[in-house]
Parts: C-alpha cells; sequence; structure tokens
C-alpha cells in the first residue's frame, strides 16, 4: 500500500511539473493529449459556456465568457498547486508518516498538512519531520514551492503582453472595416485616391499581427480564451475579416497589387487552422454559406458603388469560392467552440463609429467648397462612399 502511495505521489508531481513547464516554460506547441492543462479546459470550458450562452443579453453574455480566461488560469493553478500538495504527501505517507505532531497522532492527514504549509513556504514549524529523508524532502518541496511561486509571477507579464499586443491592432481596425469588421467595409473605406498604397501597408501589418497571433497562441493556447474589450470585436472576427479581404483581393479586385494580400492570406489561414487544432477542433463541413449568391450581387453592386474596381468576368463568384474553402470550415469550428460569431460579409445593421463621425463632418467641410454645396446642404447628400448610417449600437 504505501509503496503504491509513493509510486502515486511521484506520478502526481511529475505530471504538474512537465505540464507546468510545457504550459509556462516551453515556447513551442504541447504535446500530449492527457495534459493536466488540456484535460482541465475540456472540463471547465464546455460547462462555463453552456451557462454564459444562456444568459440573456448580449452584454452580460460576453462579459461572463470574458471572465474565463483570467479566471481559469488562476484555477489552473490552484490545480497544479493542490496536486503537488497531494504529490509530497503521498510520499510522507509513504515514509510512514514520519512526523512529529504535538496535537495527534502522524497521519495522512498531517502529512498533508506539512505538504501545504511547506510549499507554500509558511514554515509553521507545529509538526516538525523525525527522519534524514523527511528533512530532505521538506527542503526539496520548499525549493519547488519558491520556483514555482517565482515561475507563476514571470507568466503573468508574458500573457497580458501578448493579450495587449492582440487587442491594439483589433481596435484600430475598428476604424478600417467598422465594428464588426467587414470585407465590405474595409474595402470601402480603401476607395479613395491612394487606397492601394494604404491598403497594402495595412495588409502587411496584419501579416505581422497573424505570425504573432500564431507564435503567442500556441505557445498559450489559454490566451484564445481571453475576449476583446468591446462585444462587437474579437481576435476571431479580425482574423476572419481579414481573411475575406485578401480573398476578394485576389480572386476579384481589380487595381490592387495582389502579392500582399497572398502573404496575408497564407500567414492568415496558417494561424486558422493551427489555432483549430491546438483545440483539437475538427473543421465544420456543415459550415452555413456566410456568402451565398445574392449577398455576393450584394456585395458586388457596393463595391462597384464605392468605385472599388471589381472584375466582372463570370469565374470571379466560384475563384471567391474556393479561397473561402480553405479557412471558412476553420473560422466556423472555432466560432462554435469559443461561441466568438464569424463577421459578416456585409453589415446588415451597420453600426455607428468613430470613422463615420470623422468622415461625415469632412464630407460636409468638402461639400462647402463644391459648386453645388447649398445642393447638399438642402438635401443632406453625403459624397460618394460615405453612407447614411443609423446609431442602432455601440459598446463603447
Amino acid at each position: 500500500m504505501r509503496t503504491l502511495a509513493c509510486i502515486a505521489g511521484i506520478v502526481c508531481l511529475w505530471i504538474v511539473l512537465l505540464d507546468a513547464f510545457q504550459t509556462i516554460i516551453l515556447p513551442r506547441r504541447a504535446s500530449g493529449r492527457f495534459r493536466l492543462t488540456r484535460l482541465f479546459y475540456i472540463a471547465t470550458w464546455k460547462p462555463w459556456a453552456f451557462f454564459a450562452h444562456r444568459l440573456r443579453t448580449q452584454r452580460k453574455r460576453e462579459t461572463a465568457f470574458s471572465f474565463y480566461g483570467p479566471l481559469s488560469l488562476i484555477l489552473l493553478l490552484v490545480v497544479w498547486a493542490a496536486t503537488m500538495v497531494l504529490g509530497f504527501g503521498l510520499i510522507y505517507y509513504s515514509l510512514g508518516s514520519p512526523f512529529h505532531d504535538a496535537s495527534r497522532l502522524p497521519s495522512f492527514s498531517s502529512d498533508i498538512y506539512v505538504s501545504g504549509t511547506t510549499i507554500f513556504t509558511l514554515g509553521l514549524g507545529d509538526v516538525t519531520p523525525q527522519s534524514a529523508i523527511a528533512r530532505a524532502l521538506v527542503i526539496l518541496e520548499s525549493g519547488t514551492g519558491l520556483g514555482f511561486l517565482a515561475v507563476v509571477m514571470g507568466y503573468f507579464p508574458v500573457l497580458y503582453s501578448a493579450f495587449s499586443r492582440r487587442e491594439v491592432s483589433i481596435s484600430l481596425l475598428d476604424a478600417r472595416a467598422g465594428s464588426p469588421p467587414t470585407a465590405a467595409e474595409l474595402m470601402r473605406r480603401h476607395a479613395h485616391e491612394g487606397a492601394e498604397e494604404a491598403l497594402s501597408v495595412l495588409l502587411v501589418e496584419w501579416e505581422r499581427w497573424s505570425a504573432e497571433l500564431l507564435e503567442s497562441h500556441i505557445s498559450y493556447p489559454l490566451l484564445c480564451y481571453f475576449r476583446s474589450q468591446h462585444t462587437n470585436q474579437s481576435w476571431l472576427s479580425a482574423l476572419t475579416a481579414v481573411l475575406d479581404t485578401s480573398s476578394l483581393l485576389i480572386s476579384g479586385i481589380r487595381g490592387h497589387e495582389p502579392r500582399q494580400a497572398q502573404l496575408t492570406f497564407a500567414i492568415a489561414r496558417h494561424a486558422l487552422v493551427d489555432l483549430a487544432q491546438i483545440l483539437s477542433l475538427k473543421p465544420a463541413e456543415d459550415a452555413p454559406d456566410r456568402l451565398p449568391p445574392e449577398r455576393y450581387q450584394k456585395l458586388f453592386a457596393l463595391l462597384c458603388q464605392s468605385g472599388v474596381q471589381v472584375c466582372r468576368d463570370e469565374f470571379s463568384s466560384d475563384r471567391l469560392r474556393e479561397m473561402r474553402s480553405l479557412y471558412e470550415s476553420y473560422a466556423e469550428a472555432l466560432s462554435r467552440y469559443l461561441y466568438m460569431p464569424l463577421p459578416p460579409w456585409i453589415a446588415d445593421q451597420p453600426h455607428k463609429d468613430n470613422w463615420l463621425t470623422v468622415a461625415r463632418l469632412r464630407a460636409k467641410a468638402e461639400a462647402e467648397d463644391s459648386p453645388d454645396a447649398e445642393g447638399r446642404a438642402r438635401s443632406g447628400d453625403l459624397p460618394p462612399g460615405i453612407s447614411p448610417i443609423v446609431d442602432r449600437h455601440h459598446d463603447f
């Protein structure tokens, strides 16, 4: 019995230390289907998502989902610490509980008590070791607890630094593609003179953003559960909107250099597929069509009206459909698992944002200098490319 307790204690310590090393220190994808961290997120995410998804309002749902990421990190640390306490306690028990306890006879509860006070470096001294092996183990456990605390203290800044870098670009996308971001809005807002260069610069930035997302979220998969600051934004919707835009530029837009779109599409799709695999998600074969023929015609008309040069050949829609098939099933799988809605290609109910406010004020200034300024003032018309948007909802 005591031999089995010793083996079980060593196994507990090995599982925790290896899992913590792979999760915190190892800067690459962790391997193993039965890792403690993986089992923890499998056991906790679905029940949490089940209850959070049933809250009545969208804001409350997003608030509940946003709690999970930071809270799961704290709970994971508690699980690691509890397993280490149990592991050392089992080893003490296998040695015959070699302690002097003034309040009671030494037992397994005394072993757990000593393990807990030692690993958290309390050192109360009311229960003392009575053998050389027990003293050595107490020193080893104290050092393990101190090292564990140091590693955890360094873990938090790394996580929140990666989260902050991710969110900056997502917030900047609001003025360029709307909230939630859509490919149609991104192209429409880059239909001005000199927009080709500005759009290429934007795609370069998102190529690097996708690479950073791939690197950080593979090393620290729990970042996938961290939600964005605003209800209409998420890393998944931003990544999907960039993939949609790149697909449009590659398959059916004239006047733009497609090479940068190809580079951005490649790394963005790579990030999307790898993150789906990290979370053990299979592509959603039954994913709904995000751009049926009637929506494609509406997208085509909107882009043409905004001054975007769209390819008019009969195969443009087929090329776009082929591009979409490379990533949409993975995006849908992530959306269903994380409860992050994918952005539409065209916003059915556009939300007012800061860009629209500034653009409309600038449009009025330009209208005052134009020959038909008086007519514009009477009719309330805006220059082409800036449509009136109803302020239905925005969460900031």
